[in-house]
């Protein structure tokens, strides 16, 4: 299954054992906490999880006292709390950080099976009570409508505030905040100040919904103003509050919703209306943060599978997964929504349907999940092990765009997924039509790399290769429309509203897309190589492999091109950032490009079991050869429609490759039209392995006239023929006469040293050789001292003997 949950608590595991040990120690009657019989399992239910990660649940005794503990999920041990010595019913419970004051509200038992109905007339009793130690009671309200309390758990440095403050929520539509002093007496006994007369104050009125979220201290709710349905929300911090306000009047009629935010600064609100068709179903999901919403039509397939429970919405964080029991399991891809490819819709057909209890759940922040039913608290996980085993077999292009996206996202280990991600890459390179595989992985992978180190880069760096995705999605429809960006209310921007506002300021006014594009560094790369501008870029480069060790100055230049590129980028718009640290994320970025182009050749050599022989040119072809020939001219394909730079040396592999397995007419295709780069390693090794047989003779000359003149030079050096001894000649003597002015001289030559007697080239050869006298400077090949003028009268005569075929 895609998503999996591990039980960070469980009444059943963590407090059940307890309450038996405390029963069987204690001798007494009546001993409160410790008094629980095995028919009172069913009472044991959690009340509220706390933001420390404290957990309140609450139990009756023999006697139908109800009583509360609490279970520290720190020291992972329980304590017991309050008992009220009534048979009631707990609607809400919360404790304060000190764990010294308890707030409940509580109502009359009923009958079983609604024990949590308010029967008309009944008293709803909201209660404050003193438990460092048990002392004092206080009544904050006796209404004929449930309260919600819920103390408020705000940051301090190291000293406690002076105050508690505690939330009130009523079924009446008001909520209010009650500030409540504390002092000790007696030494350590804590009661409260001034109980009488508590300061309190309203924070809202006609509300028609709440939401709190317990880790970050926020309460939202839906307000209705002049017909007007407003989102808002509340943040409680130790010194002030700020406000959010949402204007979107279809909230209204969905009261079943839930609001999602993390760390990156998203805000996204979720809701799906009643269905009375089991055809289809309609959610929406309003991404505040991106300026727009999308509403899904999902069709819920075979009609005998009908189900009781609605949809389930799980915050995990980058994701928020809506789950509907038997039918679908939706990913959605909170912080890139802009294409479906990026979200993973899994459908009965895919066996999702027994992939989550069919259970009441209440998602909570940082991916955890209460299973109201089983009393067990949750931490949802995507399953990597799942996904990368669907990733080998699903067919649809989607499926596979978004599960690269989920792995790469939310791995625990980034190294091991990668590479298994490059084994199946490596074995199904072909298997997307509508995407290019390797593309999509290392622009991915690069992004996920830099995220890790800052979360800055969400806008300024490229997430995907894919812009645009046409692609129908099976199962799925959507339709995208704008909304109105919310209006925050907040005396300084810090932690998640500071990310919040530099996202709605980007919908605002990014204009045009700041996202980096490589083709300025294509721009930029063909006025170098028209100007003929030599670059020296000294960055360190990524480990590789033996067989990619190798000086390329063009990928070099490339290299030091994007390297400037990307860096200018990043200082223009990460602003705040140290210039350092910057610099570090963009070697470390273009690092990664390479150590990943690296990765992907390493498992194509290892899984073909080829071995360094290859790289000689004198030994027969294999099959295998042809598939990592295949494989690499992908990563070409894929890196040139990119303009990303290669790593040191992969040209010269790829090219024995395909010297290997190409026919001539199809290699010189390839050379010609710059799918295979000639390098000097190559055709040195080239020119060395193979013998000068007619047809050996025929690659080598063709090979030869393709390559600059600089590198042809070089390998003629080398090659022991009579073509390259013209070559050779012809250079060396064009270099000579580039300066030659004509002047006057005595003849000075030894006639005796020359065989033959041909005036014109005796004449020629002594100019050469008065020039070599004079000028040696001008020879410009390093360690080859025998060219001459002996030589070049030599490979002269010898060349105009085979022209008139003497």
């Amino acid at each position: 299954m895609a998503l999996r949950l591990v039980a960070d608590f469980d009444l059943r595991k963590d407090v059940l054992p307890w309450l038996r040990a405390q029963r069987a120690a204690s001798a007494a009657p009546g001993a409160g906490a410790g008094d629980v019989l095995e028919t009172n399992y069913e009472s044991l239910r959690v009340l509220n999880v706390e933001r420390n990660g404290n957990i309140i649940y609450n139990y009756k005794d023999d006697e139908r006292n109800i009583v509360f503990g609490l279970y520290d999920c720190q020291t992972r041990k329980n304590q017991h709390l309050y008992t009220f010595e009534k048979d009631l019913q707990v609607v809400s419970c919360s404790v304060n950080r000190e764990k010294t004051l308890l707030a409940a509200s509580l109502v009359k038992s009923t009958e079983e099976g609604r024990r949590n109905e308010l029967q008309p007339g009944s008293k709803c009793l909201t209660l404050l009570v003193e438990i460092h130690p048990v002392n004092n009671v206080k009544v904050l309200k006796a209404v004929d409508s449930y309260i919600w309390v819920q103390f408020l758990y705000l940051h301090v440095e190291s000293h406690p505030l002076p105050q508690n403050q505690l939330l009130l929520i009523s079924e009446e539509k008001y909520i209010e905040q009650f500030h409540i002093q504390v002092t000790q007496e007696d030494g350590n006994r804590v009661v409260i100040k001034n109980s009488d007369h508590l300061p309190r104050h309203r924070i809202a009125e006609d509300f028609v919904w709440t939401q709190w979220d317990m880790t970050e201290q926020r309460l939202y709710y839906i307000d209705l103003e002049k017909s007007r349905s407003i989102l808002k929300c509340l943040q409680f911090y130790a010194d002030q509050s700020c406000d959010l306000m949402v204007n979107q009047e279809k909230l209204c009629k969905y009261l079943t919703l839930c609001v999602f935010t993390n760390h990156t600064g998203s805000l996204c609100v979720c809701y799906s209306p009643k269905f009375d068709s089991w055809e289809q179903i309609t959610y929406s999901v309003f991404y505040f943060h991106k300026g727009y919403s999308k509403t899904f039509t999902a069709a819920l397939g075979s009609a005998g599978s009908h189900g009781t429970q609605g949809i389930t919405f799980l915050n995990l964080e980058r994701y928020v997964a809506v789950y509907l029991p038997g039918h679908f399991f939706h990913l959605l891809n909170i912080q890139h929504p802009d294409l479906i490819c990026h979200s993973l819709f899994l459908t009965e057909n895919n066996k999702t349907n027994d992939m989550l209890p069919h259970s009441s759940f209440q998602s909570l922040s940082g991916s955890l999940v209460l299973d109201w039913y089983s009393g067990r608290l949750y931490r949802a996980f995507l399953d990597q092990s799942y996904l990368l085993r669907f990733l080998w077999n699903t067919s649809l292009d989607c499926e596979k765009m978004a599960i690269l996206h989920c792995v790469l996202s939310c791995g625990q280990d980034p190294q091991f997924l990668e590479g298994q991600i490059i084994q199946w890459i490596s074995e199904n390179v072909s298997a997307c039509h509508s995407f290019d595989l390797i593309q999509e992985f290392i622009i991915a992978s690069s992004y996920w790399s830099i995220y890790a180190k800052t979360s800055n880069v969400d806008t300024i760096l490229p997430y995907s290769s894919v812009l645009t995705w046409n692609t129908e999605i099976p199962g799925i429809t959507l339709v995208t429309e704008e909304i109105e960006l919310p209006l925050m209310k907040v005396h300084s921007f810090k932690g998640y509203w500071e990310k919040l506002n530099s996202n709605l300021d980007y919908v605002k006014y990014a204009k045009p897309y700041l996202c980096y594009n490589n083709s300025v560094v294509k721009r930029e790369w063909h006025n170098l190589i028209s100007e003929e501008v030599c670059m020296r870029q000294g960055e360190q480069k990524p480990r590789l492999t033996l067989l990619l060790q190798e000086e390329d100055n063009h990928q070099k230049l490339l290299l030091g091109l994007m390297v400037s590129e990307l860096r200018e980028h990043l200082l223009r718009h990460l602003q705040g950032v140290e210039k350092k640290k910057i610099e570090q994320m963009v070697l470390d970025y273009v690092s990664k490009l390479l150590d990943l182009i690296c990765h992907l050749v390493e498992t194509c050599w290892r899984r073909h079991d080829l071995q360094s022989s290859v790289l000689h040119f004198n030994r027969p072809r294999s099959a295998a050869e042809f598939e990592v020939f295949h494989i690499m001219t992908r990563i070409l394909e894929a890196t040139n429609s990119l303009f990303l730079p290669l790593p040191p040396g992969f040209h010269t592999l790829h090219t024995i490759l395909g010297v290997h397995c190409l026919p001539l007419h199809n290699l010189l295709d390839y050379i010609d039209n710059g799918v295979l780069l000639l390098t000097e390693t190559a055709v040195t090794r080239l020119i060395k392995d193979l013998d000068n047989s007619e047809k050996n003779e025929k690659l080598k000359f063709s090979i030869l006239v393709r390559l600059p003149p600089l590198i042809g030079q070089k390998i003629c050096r080398v090659w022991d023929h009579p073509m390259s001894s013209n070559i050779i000649s012809r250079t060396h003597v064009t270099q000579l006469l580039q300066n030659y002015k004509k002047q006057s001289r005595n003849s000075m030559m030894d006639k005796s040293s020359f065989s033959v007697e041909f005036l014109p080239l005796n004449y020629f050869i002594e100019i050469l050789t008065d020039l070599e006298s004079s000028s040696q400077a001008l020879c410009d090949f390093e360690g080859h001292d025998n060219v001459d003028a002996q030589f070049i009268q030599e490979a002269a005569l010898k060349h105009t003997t085979m022209l008139l075929d003497l």
